[in-house]
């Protein structure tokens, strides 16, 4: 598993964990009952606290993502296909926000954008 943690983006450190985690969950990277690094271990490996580690994997398992087992750690969690289509509603949702915002920006308006859409989805 891969984590990169950007000190420069104005995201918080626990909020990048639990994101790239959940994308790696999402895009079959990480495969059903595979274990994750302890929070000891990973918050060693990212040089943060463990608190910080704790509250990334506290989300990811409220959410469905993981599992613990008492002893053992943190487990992917089988995947839940309704969970998996809600997350990437979710993404594609924040993507098409962030185009409204951008087009509204340089003045374009919702037909324009619906045009752009149009033309991207044909291709």
């Amino acid at each position: 598993m891969d984590l990169f943690i950007d000190n420069k983006s104005g995201a918080p450190i626990y909020d990048q964990i639990y994101t790239q985690i959940r994308d790696q969950i999402i895009r079959g990277e990480l495969q059903a009952e595979e274990p994750l690094p302890s929070i000891r271990g990973l918050a060693r490996d990212l040089r943060i606290s463990v608190i910080t580690t704790k509250r990334a994997y506290d989300e990811l398992e409220k959410e469905g993502f993981l599992y613990a087992v008492p002893g053992k750690g943190f487990f992917v969690a089988p995947r839940n296909t309704q969970l998996l289509r809600e997350a990437n509603l979710k993404t594609i949702e924040e993507h098409l926000a962030q185009a409204i915002r951008l087009s509204a920006s340089y003045g374009l308006g919702k037909k324009e954008l619906e045009e752009m859409l149009d033309l991207l989805w044909e291709e």
